[in-house]
């Protein structure tokens, strides 16, 4: 199997979704329980350099992956982001949709659904640094504690689980 990357870090066990030209992966530093990415198998910094194929297939993941997060940890809604270049606070250079489950009650933002925007942005800026100096350690945002690989393996095998022939049957 091809190792599946996010800019040049090798995600390939934080994958829970694969598509033929994009795939899901959880988070590093969720912002809440749920909160993962999908990406296109292609490394590219900007939505502009998809092909049309690979829009449509990145698309259709958020639509199933989303479907999922939202179910699997009952959520009421779904915020999706993505911060298309550098001056939109993207910094790490491979197209990404943030899928964040939403709920009316217990939702950290629920109040102030605006302040999520924030969060990624400090969420995103965070990863490159913790990357290179370790997966473990993170900066200043000690609310959100890096997750270890185990974790995010944990939590990625539970996911597929979601994608089974048999489960995607149940939910039809």
């Amino acid at each position: 199997m091809t190792p599946l990357l996010f800019s040049t870090f090798e995600v390939t066990n934080q994958a829970f979704y694969r598509a033929s030209l994009s795939f899901a992966i959880v988070n590093l530093k969720p912002i809440v329980p749920g909160h993962v990415l999908v990406l296109p198998s292609r490394v590219v910094p900007r939505l502009a350099d998809l092909d049309d194929n690979e829009l449509f297939c990145l698309m259709r993941s958020i639509k199933r992956v989303g479907g999922v997060i939202q179910k699997a940890y009952g959520g009421d809604g779904l915020t999706v982001a993505c911060q298309d270049g550098k001056a939109a606070g993207q910094t790490v250079p491979h197209v990404h949709f943030h899928l964040i489950p939403r709920k009316f009650q217990g939702d950290p933002f629920a109040e102030k659904n605006d302040e999520i925007y924030p969060a990624i942005e400090k969420n995103e800026a965070s990863l490159p640094n913790q990357q290179q100096m370790s997966p473990l350690k993170v900066d200043a945002d000690e609310d959100r504690v890096a997750r270890s690989v185990q974790e995010m393996e944990k939590e990625a095998a539970w996911l597929e689980a979601f994608f089974s022939e048999k489960a995607e049957r149940k939910a039809i």
